[in-house]
């Protein structure tokens, strides 16, 4: 219960920051992406203010050995550029474009444009379920591969 609880007050205080930080909306993420024309630098302190506070973050919680909730950390082993990363990022980058926000703004606006939010969350949903049905059909085709 106590990391549900947790949980949900970290989403409220990151979807409170982006909207305080104004990237809820997409003139403003496209004014600072416009550096040839009317340039907005202000996201550029709020990426670099949580860039500094993860580094701190990231230091504390490392150095204690282990999470509040897990016996130990997932930290990812790989480190190289493949195609699904590649393809994941352009996908990402893509839906950006199209949906003028990143995935994680466009999550909190729903509260601010429903209309907008139920056509972007149903997309989501939609790309999601068919990512999973790739992704299972390829564990299942490495599974009997493996098998055989």
């Amino acid at each position: 219960m106590i990391r549900s609880v947790l949980m949900l007050g970290c989403g409220i205080l990151f979807g409170a920051g982006l909207a305080i930080a104004g990237m809820l909306n997409p003139a403003k993420v496209a004014g600072f992406l416009d550096i040839f024309g009317l340039w907005d630098p202000s996201l550029a302190f709020v990426m670099g203010g949580g860039v500094a506070l993860n580094l701190i973050g990231h230091r504390l919680v490392i150095g204690r050995g282990h999470p509040l909730f897990a016996p130990n950390f997932s930290l990812p082993t790989r480190s190289g550029l493949d195609v699904p990363l590649l393809l994941g990022a352009a996908i990402f980058g893509i839906g950006w474009g199209v949906a003028g926000l990143c995935p994680g703004p466009a999550v909190a606006s729903v509260l601010l444009k429903s209309s907008d939010g139920v056509v972007f969350g149903g997309g989501v949903f939609l790309l999601l379920l068919l990512a999973g049905l790739f992704v299972g059909q390829k564990v299942k085709n490495q599974m009997l591969g493996a098998a055989v």
